[in-house]
């Protein structure tokens, strides 16, 4: 080894170790974490419904992490970003931007699941040049049917989960069996990998403008998504409960060439169940 070699920082490839930073963009502050060699196009992760940096599962982002630059973040008012939670996926869509553009990023990848898939859509949409490939995974279009009714399913997993001392995560990603439940709580444990510099949890209220903001888009006319040209990977469990499974299916037409993978005996979090077919496909997919 060279003193050139020496003198290099090793590079950080575990989601648990991933240093915290922030950018100032007008008057918020975001809150995110990189991680992976940097250089080329990074991906950029969006995260679910009531979700903070903390959230990701460390086996599918650590396989992405190994050979490309991953980025995740918080949207204003969640976590450790400042400002507040618009009411609009729209608006999410315009700050995610803004995020991406104070890091100096013109191309990235995105990586998207549930309400991220949402947000990533808009923001896909509306700059089309921004985005060089597409994961959507656990989310539907706008206006798919059913979508608006998250808010009722949400309430009362909350609830079973609150009787039993449980993650909502359990109820809302999984199957109630004997696959789903194991697998919920290896997840859960797998979210506990990070020990320190973990992120805050979002708020109630910023929780509540989310899911009005995810009814909203349910309820709105569909979007085009015959204008995305991407090369775009869709994934789901067979039995989604929260974004049901057949707007995977939906997408999938809509989206010109698109791949869709529908892992069986699986929910909402099919992706995460099935976390070791499911990360060495997505790698491939994002392959420069």
């Amino acid at each position: 080894m060279d003193n050139t070699d020496a003198a290099k920082e090793p590079v950080v490839t575990s989601y648990a170790k991933a240093p915290a930073s922030t950018v100032t963009a007008g008057s918020v502050r975001y809150a995110y974490r990189e991680l992976g060699p940097k250089g080329g196009i990074p991906v950029v992760f969006f995260v679910h419904l009531a979700a903070t940096l903390d959230n990701w599962d460390p086996r599918i982002i650590d396989p992405i992490a190994k050979n490309r630059h991953v980025i995740t973040f918080d949207q204003p008012g969640v976590g450790a970003s400042t400002g507040q939670v618009p009411n609009s996926i729209e608006a999410m869509a315009d700050d995610a931007y803004t995020f991406i553009k104070a890091l100096g990023f013109d191309k990235i990848d995105v990586f998207s699941f549930s309400l991220g898939g949402m947000v990533a859509q808009d923001l896909t949409i509306k700059h089309p040049h921004l985005v060089r490939k597409l994961v959507l995974t656990g989310t539907g279009p706008r206006g798919g049917k059913d979508i608006d009714k998250v808010v009722g399913t949400t309430y009362w997993d909350i609830l079973r989960a609150t009787l039993t001392r449980s993650d909502p995560k359990e109820f809302l990603f999984f199957n109630r069996d004997t696959t789903g439940k194991p697998a919920a709580k290896a997840f859960i444990k797998r979210l506990q990998e990070r020990t320190e510099n973990r992120d805050k949890p979002i708020s109630p209220r910023a929780f509540q403008t989310q899911l009005k903001a995810i009814q909203k888009f349910g309820r709105s006319a569909p979007s085009n998504l015959s204008t995305l040209t991407q090369p775009t990977f869709i994934a789901n469990g067979d039995n989604d409960r929260m974004v049901p499974s057949a707007l995977s299916e939906e997408l999938h037409h809509r989206i010109k060439g698109s791949e869709l993978i529908i892992y069986p005996d699986s929910g909402h979090g099919g992706i995460f169940q099935y976390h070791t077919r499911f990360a060495p496909a997505v790698v491939e997919f994002l392959a420069p």
